[in-house]
């Protein structure tokens, strides 16, 4: 049997798109059918660990705890992109060592201006 070279991806397209709309239509026919709505005010009320909510609920964060984040996945980042290079590092070009030294320079280039701007001291 002489099958198209592209057959196989097709039919991994497919399944791969219908079994989660199989799963969805099969979740939305129980909650429809089996689980019917009863609301109530206990239902509806506002849970909080069993104890009744008090007060607002807006907590407004420091910009800078999010920027001291980011800046924490960049450089944690840079070691998955330092790895690969570091284990293949006698058999690369030139050129992938000129390329990694840019690397390099742009992330201490980051890190200077991390430091110089103060994000990286806690407050």
């Amino acid at each position: 049997m002489n099958q198209h070279p592209h057959a196989f991806l097709a039919l991994f397209i497919v399944v791969a798109v219908a079994f989660p709309v199989v799963l969805l239509c099969v979740a939305q026919l129980w909650f429809r059918f089996f689980q019917p709505a009863k609301p109530s005010l206990d239902k509806n009320s506002v849970y909080e660990c069993g104890v009744e909510p008090t007060g607002d609920s807006w907590i407004q964060f420091k910009a800078h705890y999010y920027l001291y984040a980011i800046l924490f996945l960049i450089f944690d980042v840079e070691v998955l992109f330092l790895l690969p290079f570091a284990v293949a590092f006698t058999g690369l070009t030139a050129g992938a060592l000129i390329t990694m030294l840019v690397f390099i320079l742009l992330l201490g280039e980051g890190l200077v201006w991390a430091w110089h701007r103060g994000h990286l001291e806690w407050k």
